[in-house]
């Protein structure tokens, strides 16, 4: 084993993978949006959700390309090879295929769209005079972008519950090789 090993650093990524999901969730964002303002939480998130479906998409790709091979010589191969051999495709290749879809999906497109809508919220606040979260009325705009906004932030959050739980079934997979 060692440095040139593959097995560390899949051990690493799929660590990072799974404890930057878990905080991120159910931490990290909670926290933020109890403690502040809402403009701020906003700000930082719109800053931190490239970084972290960045992260949620790259990760499983690296699990695929460190998948480590069994010790015996008749065991799986490692590599992306292992990851698409026939005995793998519902523990293995499903999972992390999963996770990186769900992150790609939140990365490249449900991100992106909710970070649009709520700067077109930001504009309509000022023309509107109220916060769209202040209690309503609300004029027939804020209450479409209001609307839309729920929407993605639901499928963004659909998305994230995948990667964690994919994240969790391959962690299963994982441990069962450790044995």
């Amino acid at each position: 084993m060692g440095l040139f090993s593959p097995a560390p650093y899949h051990i690493l990524g799929y660590g990072t993978l799974l404890g930057t999901t878990v905080f991120h969730t159910f931490v990290g964002g909670i926290v933020s949006f109890q403690v502040l303002p809402r403009p701020q939480f906003a700000a930082l998130m719109s800053k931190l959700f490239p970084i972290y479906f960045s992260l949620q998409a790259a990760l499983p790709a690296v699990l695929a390309l460190t998948y480590p091979a069994r010790q015996n010589p008749f065991g799986a191969r490692g590599g992306v090879a292992g990851v698409l051999d026939r005995a793998n495709r519902w523990t293995v290749l499903a999972p992390l295929a999963g996770a990186f879809v769900c992150a790609l999906a939140n990365l490249a497109v449900v991100g992106p769209a909710t970070t649009r809508v709520m700067g077109e919220r930001k504009q309509q606040e000022r023309k509107d005079g109220k916060k769209a979260y202040d209690a309503p009325p609300h004029s027939q705009e804020m209450v479409a972008l209001n609307k839309r906004f729920s929407m993605l932030h639901g499928i963004s959050s659909l998305l994230n519950l995948g990667s964690l739980v994919a994240a969790v079934v391959y962690g299963v997979t994982l441990s069962s090789r450790l044995s």
